[in-house]
């Protein structure tokens, strides 16, 4: 295992992709991701909790596992694979290409878990669904997180996850815990973003990621779906309901480590039309040698800067709350019926301008869906 994970980049397939020379996870983390990481970092006790868990998790032990019942990907198993991990590391500039394995399970799933190195796993029920171009950009996917550091908080909240179900007998005990994993919950739905986007930029076919995050909330009948029509059913979503839709979401969205499908869909293919995301491509991108030396108050400043750009462009009824809210709208309560009960136009004095809660939609821009530590499919 030692030897692989310090695998060179030798024989890299020679398909016309551009590389990213020293390209800083920065370049393509959500907002959300970076600010939720640094708030992690700051969350009372954590530190402690952290330090506790890196001696007492048995990652030897989970790395013996996979070591014993998966097979490991090389030049001699699943060598296709091999390639595809040999490749994303070169187009991401990660000089230590992870050791991955395939491990037995129908339902397709992939992670990147490990505190001191990365390991990636996919299931069989992965490799089996996706085509060459689809797998590639999962392997995008993790290798993402792995450039990302995301695994060493992934592999404490898979733990944690359980440590909560033992300990669920304790009350103050158990509030404690799920406090800090609802917290790594929430940071883990916020990378998943991040880590699709480092999928389209291994892939660099935004077709294929569409397809496989398809595939993955509809099985393998792509004569039976429809890319846009996959898309419409997030713009449905976001619009649709009232203010009692916009709770159902989050109340729909809290128990899950990733964000939901269509929705992780429709957030992909906005970014890959942003000036940000050409920008990568032409080659204008934070360099890694550069970390050092960002802010965090400017992390902060940006992922505001997007929240409020989200609450402004929204049409879920709660966000749109939240803006009527800022903004000093008049007549607060007579909003806050309207939109639990999905009435508005002339219900009473300025109705008509501000009541019709049906004509805007609901958007769960904060959480995303996925796969990962099991709670969905595709790429933790």
């Amino acid at each position: 295992m030692t030897e692989h994970s310090h695998e060179s980049h030798e024989n890299v397939p020679s398909r016309q992709r551009r590389r990213f020379a020293g390209i800083s996870s920065r370049a393509y983390e959500h907002p959300a991701d970076r600010s939720a990481l640094v708030a992690l970092r700051k969350l009372s006790g954590f530190d402690t909790v952290f330090k506790t868990l890196s001696g007492l998790l048995p990652e030897r032990s989970l790395r013996l596992l996979f070591l014993s019942d998966s097979v490991r990907v090389s030049d001699a198993q699943f060598a296709h694979l091999n390639d595809m991990l040999r490749d994303a590391c070169y187009i991401l500039d990660l000089e230590k290409v992870p050791p991955m394995y395939v491990t037995q399970d129908p339902q397709p799933n992939a992670m990147c878990i490990g505190l001191d190195e990365p390991i990636i796993v996919v299931t069989t029920g992965l490799v089996e669904l996706l085509d060459e171009e689809e797998m590639r950009a999962v392997v995008g996917h993790e290798v993402g997180h792995a450039l990302s550091g995301h695994a060493v908080y992934r592999t404490i909240l898979l733990f944690l996850t359980n440590i909560a179900l033992k300990v669920a007998w304790i009350p103050l005990g158990n509030v404690a815990i799920m406090a800090i994993v609802t917290a790594l919950r929430e940071w883990f739905r916020k990378s998943e973003l991040s880590a699709d986007r480092a999928g389209l930029l291994v892939g660099q076919d935004l077709r294929a990621s569409m397809r496989g995050l398809m595939k993955i909330a509809g099985g393998n009948h792509l004569h039976e779906m429809n890319v846009d029509a996959f898309l419409a059913q997030a713009d449905e979503y976001e619009k649709g309901g009232d203010l009692r839709d916009s709770v159902l979401k989050i109340l729909n969205l809290l128990p899950r480590s990733h964000p939901f499908t269509t929705v992780r869909a429709a957030e992909l293919k906005k970014w890959s039309e942003t000036r940000d995301y050409q920008r990568i491509m032409d080659g204008h991108y934070p360099r890694r040698d550069e970390d050092k030396d960002t802010s965090v108050t400017d992390s902060f400043r940006e992922s505001a800067a997007h929240y409020a750009d989200t609450v402004r462009t929204s049409k879920d009824p709660l966000m749109k709350l939240v803006g009527d809210i800022a903004g000093g709208a008049g007549d607060l309560g007579g909003k806050l019926r309207d939109k639990f009960t999905g009435q508005g136009g002339s219900a009473g004095k300025g109705g008509a301008t501000n009541g019709s809660a049906d004509s805007a939609g609901p958007e769960e821009p904060r959480n995303p869906d996925g796969p990962g530590t099991g709670s969905g499919p595709a790429g933790s």
